[in-house]
């Protein structure tokens, strides 16, 4: 087994399948609601509050928006200018790896039967768990930090030194993005963990045929 392959697959899908063990098997999700409905009052406070709303959820999403067609217009550039000919598969890999990420947890999310928690008669809602509306699984906002996760190897092609600060980038912003969402009432923390197991699964699926990285070494 590759060296690579222990460390950029199975270790984060031991982590998974560990925090999926303790938030959906052993009722997790619940006790971290259950907590953080508490702290808030009895009632989702910031759900409609201007820095979980307008600024960590509405402006956040369009920065991402607009950092995604940052990369797309500089990809298109590379595709014109031969000065920019050894960034063109780079970043290209970025464009493909945040669009599919986001599509992804978009479709899953457009015919999944779960609900958010919000609308759970437990947090104030109006549905039990049997007749909640859908449509709430994974978690969407939080795609849109957790595509970024693709930095790691865009960094990894082009500059090997930054891809754990990429690596970071994505973590930090599918956390922050992730959490909000939690403090509104809008996702458990399993629909985090999932979104940035596809995340991540895309961005490290396509990274090797994409960008012709190199396989490391074998362990023993």
């Amino acid at each position: 087994m590759r060296r690579d392959e222990v460390v950029l697959w199975w270790t984060p899908l031991a982590g998974f399948a560990a925090g999926m063990a303790w938030l959906v098997g052993l009722g997790g999700d619940f006790v971290v609601a259950d907590r953080l409905y508490a702290l808030e009052g009895g009632r989702w406070a910031l759900r409609s509050h201007w820095l979980t709303e307008a600024l960590l959820h509405d402006a956040a999403r369009n920065a991402c928006v607009l950092a995604f067609v940052v990369v797309l217009v500089a990809w298109l550039a590379s595709l014109r200018l031969p000065r920019a000919r050894r960034w063109r598969r780079p970043l290209g890999y970025l464009v493909l790896a945040v669009a599919t990420s986001t599509l992804l947890v978009a479709a899953i999310k457009a015919t999944s039967p779960l609900g958010c928690p919000w609308d759970l008669a437990r947090y104030g809602g109006a549905f039990d768990t049997a007749t909640w509306p859908g449509r709430c699984f994974p978690a969407g906002h939080a795609s849109a930090g957790y595509a970024w996760l693709a930095l790691y190897f865009f960094l990894l092609a082009v500059r090997p030194a930054w891809r754990l600060a990429g690596l970071a980038a994505g973590l930090g912003l599918g956390l922050v993005f992730g959490v909000v969402q939690q403090l509104r009432g809008a996702h458990f923390l399993s629909h985090d963990l999932v979104t940035a197991l596809l995340c991540w699964t895309v961005a490290l699926g396509l990274s090797r045929p994409v960008l012709r990285l190199p396989a490391e070494g074998r362990t023993e």
